[in-house]
């Protein structure tokens, strides 16, 4: 688990309010090409974009924002959903006055691409989802690997170091375990006909050695989403963009079009 470089200094940056919760956005590379928003994974923030910001803002408008309850983003009262993740996107888009974009999701962000894709087609140009299930039947049933469980113990502390260091709240790191526990435990169910429904250019990728997703799980989901491509990256895990950051790039830039 490599550590993740900072983000270069935006062009824009700031909140809006949606549902109960204060989201933070930013903007790098302003109107310099087709719009690209970068959605990040669970206990996460949009920090964990500092390998991939500086590559894809050569070539395009580039905006992250912070999940409600992750990273700068407020935590409302109320429970986490996906489908109030795919508004909050929506909202920062309008606040950014970015009418349709591309959608780069990791695992959480991935999911959100996919409700996107579904209920917000006319928002979405292309999509690109890394790590992502659409149930929760999803499990990989390998038996656990030592290494990958020290690796995520390293991910978490980090998490929380980053989580304590930008949040309005540090102090409520616990409470986004527990409520994205609560999540994982009911969320996403996306059935075949809604993901049967998405018309967005679409590629489903994950690493060779993902270690919460079944493969089986990935390849179903590149089967129902009408066209989608299946990508799998070799020598990296669930953390594939930060594990191989040239490889991960590689793939969104040629899926984007980018020479």
């Amino acid at each position: 688990m490599p550590e993740v470089p900072p983000l270069p200094k935006p062009e824009q940056s700031g909140f809006v309010n949606n549902d109960g919760a204060q989201l933070y956005y930013a903007v790098f590379n302003r109107r310099g090409g087709s719009p690209v928003i970068l959605l990040h994974g669970g206990f996460a923030s949009s920090d964990s974009w500092g390998y991939e910001v500086p590559r894809l803002a050569g070539t395009h408008e580039v905006i992250v924002m912070d999940n409600r309850g992750h990273g700068r983003s407020s935590m409302p009262e109320a429970a986490l959903g996906y489908d109030q993740m795919a508004s909050d996107a929506v909202a920062v888009l309008d606040a950014v006055h970015v009418r349709k974009a591309s959608v780069v999701g990791l695992s959480d962000g991935g999911i959100i691409g996919l409700i996107l894709g579904i209920h917000y087609p006319e928002r979405v140009g292309k999509l690109f989802v890394w790590g992502a299930n659409f149930n929760v039947q999803s499990d990989s049933t390998a038996p656990p690997d030592p290494a990958m469980k020290g690796m995520g113990a390293i991910f978490m502390a980090r998490m929380q170091a980053q989580y304590q260091t930008v949040s309005p709240t540090p102090a409520g790191f616990s409470e986004l375990r527990t409520k994205l526990g609560q999540l994982y435990a009911k969320e996403p169910n996306l059935t075949p006909a809604e993901l049967g429904s998405i018309e967005a250019q679409t590629v489903v990728a994950d690493g060779e050695h993902e270690q919460f997703i079944a493969r089986e799980h990935t390849e179903q989901l590149a089967r129902l989403i009408p066209g989608a491509t299946l990508i799998i990256l070799p020598d990296v895990s669930h953390g594939g963009p930060q594990q191989d950051p040239t490889g991960f790039h590689r793939a969104v830039a040629a899926f984007l079009g980018d020479r």
